[in-house]
């Protein structure tokens, strides 16, 4: 029998012993019952108590425990938690003969180590710092201890700094989760939203800082890059270089710990580069984490020494004092070193954009093309790529539910084809819905990085339409978050190139079809038209140039690039369209925005090939073929002098745009290809009279 409980709760049945209707725990040695009191026990030695006569002595046995579930094999709470997680135990690497490296998992750590100790090395000190895997925070266990690399690796000097009396921590390569962690706990500013996404703040600068990008001049690259007028390459010498270099890595040297990141750029295997992030915040690691591709664990395992290497000390100002500064930001490139200097901003955009600069003069140089694009694959194998500056369309068109995408903003076209850079997606969140951009929406889940959105104190409901913060709100995931994205982002050669311009002149027809010389044109000039509404102070239409649709990353001169693109074109078959996003039946305040349901319709027409079927008619001063049908599109307005009712006025705006074409263009029509100004001539030809 038991005990008789209170309240109506459960019986607890433990092993005792019951004697006389009354339960003694068993086992409890020298317990007494006071005399009379039959069965009462009392604690030993008390004076004149006594065992009661005739009460059993319970065997030791006989235990008072909870059997219904095994116990766990842990003594102390901080062994249960030890028990909690496991390492990760990637299958050791193999080498192209298929063998096994013989490299124990000490060897491998202490190499991983002093790789990035020598990355994070002053140039002034014959060492680099002594490092530790790991979180400070957390105690460490002796399998972690023995990977600190202070003794195996270097020894002290007889001159040394503080940071070289110290260890610094590295946390390497950690998974969204423990980013999460390490920013919700040590980053004010991070928050978990209702959607899983991690909101967090890049501080002052809530963009990218242009006029502060500096590149290095020196003998290897001054004949290669493009300098001077239009020109987005700002010049720095090397010793300047290397004076922000120190103060970013003393910066990071500093700290108690740093993230290092080591992944890929290129999904092409053959052409990929290696890259080495480190930083000071979890925030930026977890967005390089999202945008470069990721490596596996075997991959990592035999990463080895980097192809390219960014300091992100943005927390920290660079010296105003020090030549060719003109703030506290400073975002450097030494492309002999192979190395990128981030000073004062945290805004993560900058490390993304460093590297795609990158890649436009590594790629060139191996006879590949880097563009800035999106690109989409239809179930047949087309590839189309689609050029385009800020809203003309390009997110929308180049994601379609029909096709496969392959990638969203930048990608190479090589001799295997195209293949995608990155591997995520930085989208923008301003006005963002479901119903708009569904897509995006399902993407902003456990993982992406929503920068400097505004959301709900309390049901951390995101707000997407809150411009408080900034109106460039961002959402950085990777790019598998998207439903029919290809994977690998690899695909075959383009058949289609599709430039779009948001023209609000309305002059523009919807759709025309593109020499090369003219494809070439229109890919340099890079034309979209700014509305009122879009920056303060723009009351009537105006006309914006970006050379190749994305001057600011650009190395060499605009018309290299178009040369390779035309060459591409040419030997693949693909075919060039200028596709008009803007407006039709007047100027804006006048016409209308083209339907986007008929822009879809074109560019339906230009993946199944029917267009290349059309017949064409030439319009005046552009000289663009405009087809005579679109299934689904309206007859009239493929020419834009149609839908105006003022003939004499599309006259002068078109007259007008094409002047702003001609004055643009001044600035790469004296360009010359070795001593060969021919190129250059047929692409001014094919532009407006």
């Amino acid at each position: 029998m038991g005990l008789e409980v209170p309240n109506g709760l459960a019986k607890i049945h433990t092993h005792v012993e019951e004697t006389g209707g009354r339960r003694t725990a068993p086992g409890t040695p020298g317990r007494t019952t006071a005399p009379g009191t039959p069965g009462r026990t009392t604690a030993p030695g008390t004076p004149g108590r006594t065992t009661a006569p005739g009460t059993p002595v319970p065997s030791s046995v006989d235990v008072c425990i909870d059997d219904s579930v095994p116990t766990v094999k842990a003594k102390t709470l901080d062994e249960l938690h030890s028990m909690q997680k496991k390492r990760s135990t990637p299958s050791t690497p193999k080498d192209a003969n298929n063998k096994t490296f013989l490299l124990s998992e000490e060897e491998r750590l202490r190499m991983q180590l002093q790789s990035i100790s020598a990355s994070l090395a002053s140039l002034t000190r014959e060492t680099g710092p002594k490092l530790v895997r790991g979180d400070p925070e957390k105690k460490k266990d002796a399998a972690e201890r023995k990977f600190e690399h202070a003794k195996p690796c270097f020894t002290l000097q007889p001159i040394m700094s503080d940071s070289a009396l110290k260890f610094t921590h590295i946390m390497y390569n950690l998974s969204p989760a423990e980013l999460y962690e390490q920013a919700i706990k040590y980053e004010k500013g991070s928050f978990i939203t209702s959607t899983g996404a991690i909101a967090t703040l890049s501080g002052a600068k809530t963009g990218r800082s242009p006029r502060d990008k500096r590149v290095v001049r020196d003998e290897q690259n001054e004949d290669y890059l493009w300098w001077g007028k239009g020109s987005p390459n700002i010049e720095m010498d090397e010793h300047t270089f290397l004076v922000n270099r120190e103060r970013a890595v003393d910066y990071l040297n500093s700290l108690e710990k740093v993230f290092v990141n080591d992944q890929f750029l290129n999904w092409d295997p053959e052409h990929r580069i290696k890259v080495r992030i480190i930083s000071a915040r979890a925030y930026h690691s977890l967005f390089m984490y999202n945008m470069c591709i990721r490596p596996t664990p075997e991959e990592l395992e035999d990463f080895g020494t980097p192809d390219f290497t960014i300091y992100n000390a943005g927390q920290f100002p660079c010296n105003r004092y020090t030549h060719y500064m003109t703030s506290s930001t400073s975002i450097d490139l030494n492309l002999e070193r192979k190395e990128m200097v981030i000073l004062g901003t945290q805004y993560a955009g900058e490390m993304k954009k460093g590297l795609f600069g990158v890649m436009h003069y590594l790629m060139p140089k191996k006879g590949i093309l880097s563009v800035h694009s999106g690109c989409n694959m239809g179930k047949d194998g087309d590839v189309a790529l689609f050029f385009g500056l800020s809203g003309t369309g390009k997110t929308t068109l180049s994601t379609d539910a029909n096709r496969f995408l392959i990638g969203d903003d930048e990608h190479c076209w090589s001799d295997n084809g195209v293949s995608n850079i990155e591997g995520g997606c930085y989208a923008k969140c301003i006005d963002l819905s479901r119903e708009k951009e569904p897509d995006i929406w399902n993407a902003i889940k456990f993982g992406t990085v929503l920068e400097n959105v505004v959301f709900d104190e309390h049901t951390r409901e995101v707000d997407y339409l809150d411009k408080s913060v900034t109106e460039n709100t961002r959402a950085c995931y990777p790019i598998e978050y998207i439903p029919n994205a290809k994977i690998p982002c690899v695909g075959p050669h383009p058949k289609n190139v599709i430039l779009l311009a948001c023209d609000a002149f309305g002059v523009l027809p919807p759709i025309s079809k593109l020499t090369l010389p003219q494809t070439m044109y229109h890919f340099i000039s890079g034309y979209t038209a700014l509305i009122a509404g879009t920056e303060e102070g723009i009351l009537e239409p105006q006309a914006t140039f970006s050379a190749c649709f994305g001057a600011a990353f650009i190395m060499l001169h605009p018309t290299r690039y178009a040369a390779m693109l035309a060459e591409r074109m040419k030997n693949h078959g693909a075919t060039g369209w200028l596709v008009n996003t803007g407006w039709s039946g007047g100027s804006y305040g006048v016409g209308q925005r083209m339907k986007l349901a008929y822009t879809r319709k074109i560019i339906d027409a230009i993946h199944n090939g029917s267009l290349l079927d059309a017949s064409y008619e030439e319009t005046p001063v552009f000289k663009l073929q405009i087809p005579d049908h679109v299934e689904g599109v309206p007859a009239q307005i493929l020419h834009p002098e149609n839908t105006w009712s003022d003939g004499k006025a599309y006259r002068e705006t078109l007259e007008k745009l094409a002047g702003l074409f001609k004055k643009n263009f001044e600035n790469f029509s004296d360009y010359k290809i070795g001593n060969d100004s021919q190129l250059t001539r047929e692409i001014v030809e094919a532009g407006p009279l």
